[in-house]
């Protein structure tokens, strides 16, 4: 749904890897790098880069998944009432600062050319200076990777889940008009809510225009952030909120639910008929409703689960992780609910190990991917669908992790890689993400060495290589 800037947690690797997170008790959004396979890809990735610091510890989405990070500390809950002013703590000199003045006034005509007028452009730029301080965040990279487990268990901490039933108290005859309106269930909207602001607690308190033009100014992905900063601008010419209000992350993640800046354009609504879609306020009704739009329209299926729990039968082959069949298919294969029964035939599914043979295993539904259109990693995608569970009074994951085994630095990945190549199994390229070929290069080296094929990458595989 948006990209890369959030408060969150981490991501996890397209089940093969660890995930690569924060613990925060508050957002818990996950940072999804590298290629990602959906629409909006890029706006994935700065959603969940976004708001973290300290809960940027580098996460990595596999090369299918697509959804971005997590939030960071340095984000301070905020109401409506307070408005947020540009702000630089940084000193910036003179020359970058002439430079970027410069800059601004020849980015006016272009944003003039594509629908924002004079006066909005000269007021949401008064007072914007450049930022050095987003520009640092967009580029460092975090050497230190979470498991899992350690993701999750913050996701659906007694906390968070705590909160978020106090939250689906206080706002069920709003998460009931959105249910029946999206047929998007109320407890993944309110999920979201819970992993990307800790339901509206933390919802960011950079200011937009000054983030994006900076990133825009001199960012990594400079073309990126230029559609966003038109597409805010555009926002502002439309009236749904004001300069001093349209706050978010350092990433350009705002609101409730982070929505990046063209998301907002595609996918949010004024749910409240007030003629304003308003994701920012302490009303949360028209970011809820916008998530639900945006999950309805991303293929939301209603009455499927993201995925259930199951348990593998005694030589389960790991190479049919990835073959879709109805749940009856997978149970005459021996796989079966942790109550030791078939899982009901929701529609197709895949099993999912998202620490290997030694985790629990899943089989997760078209809803799964659907979660990671919003952040493509898996580990953000289990823990909404998680989340979600246990506020409806579900219990928690049966199996057990393998909490002994320290995940891969982002280093050691890519060392992972460069082994894994030069032993002939061609990674085709050295990233640090476990990405489709590294799974097939992890998994082809796994059976040659008599280790159990599952794909994931660990310690173990990384000493035997060495």
């Amino acid at each position: 749904m948006f990209r890369m800037a959030c408060i969150g947690l981490g991501i996890a690797i397209l089940g093969t890897g660890p995930v690569y997170a924060e613990t925060l008790q508050t957002s818990l959004r996950p940072k999804a790098r590298g290629p990602l396979v959906v629409r909006h890809v890029e706006e994935v990735v700065s959603r969940a880069s976004g708001l973290g610091d300290s809960l940027r510890d580098d996460l990595l989405a596999p090369r299918r998944s697509t959804r971005p990070a997590i939030r960071p500390a340095a984000l301070k809950p905020r109401t409506a009432a307070v408005a947020a002013a540009p702000v630089t703590a940084v000193s910036v000199s003179p020359a970058k600062a002439a430079a970027f003045a410069r800059w601004v006034d020849g980015f006016r005509p272009r944003a003039l050319s594509q629908g924002v007028s004079a006066r909005t452009f000269d007021a949401a730029f008064r007072g914007v200076t450049f930022d050095p301080k987003v520009v640092e965040r967009d580029s460092s990279q975090a050497e230190f990777a979470k498991g899992i487990w350690d993701y999750l268990d913050s996701a659906a901490s007694d906390t968070r889940v705590n909160n978020g039933r106090s939250a689906l108290a206080q706002h069920r005859a709003l998460l009931d008009r959105i249910e029946a309106h999206y047929g998007v269930d109320k407890e993944v909207v309110l999920a979201v809510w819970g992993m990307e602001t800790a339901y509206g607690s933390y919802r960011g308190s950079n200011h937009i225009i000054q983030s994006m033009a900076s990133l825009a100014f001199d960012g990594r992905r400079r073309s990126f952030f230029e559609r966003q900063l038109v597409a805010a601008l555009q926002i502002l010419e439309q009236g749904d909120t004001t300069p001093d209000r349209m706050t978010g992350s350092w990433a350009g993640a705002m609101g409730h639910t982070q929505f990046m800046p063209t998301s907002f354009q595609s996918l949010a609504v004024d749910f409240t008929g007030d003629g304003r879609r308003d994701i920012w306020g302490d009303d949360p009704s028209d970011a809820l409703a916008s998530t639900a739009n945006y999950l309805k329209k991303n293929g939301w299926i209603a009455g499927q689960p993201w995925g259930v729990e199951v348990v593998l039968p005694r030589g389960f082959d790991y190479d049919q992780t990835n073959v879709e069949r109805m749940p009856s298919s997978w149970a005459r294969l021996g796989v079966l609910g942790t109550d030791g029964k078939p899982v009901p035939d929701y529609g197709a599914a895949t099993v999912l190990l998202p620490a290997g043979h030694e985790g629990a295993a899943f089989l997760v539904f078209k809803n799964f991917r659907v979660i990671k259109r919003y952040n493509a990693a898996d580990a953000y995608a289990m823990g909404v669908g998680h989340l979600a569970d246990r506020i409806m009074g579900g219990p928690k994951f049966q199996g057990s992790w393998p909490r002994d085994n320290r995940p891969l630095t982002s280093s050691e990945r890519k060392e992972l890689q460069t082994r894994l190549t030069q032993a002939g199994y061609d990674t085709k390229g050295v990233d640090g993400r476990i990405g489709p070929m590294t799974l097939q290069a992890i998994r082809g080296y796994q059976r040659r060495a008599g280790l159990v094929p599952d794909g994931y990458a660990s310690m173990e595989l990384l000493k035997k290589l060495r």
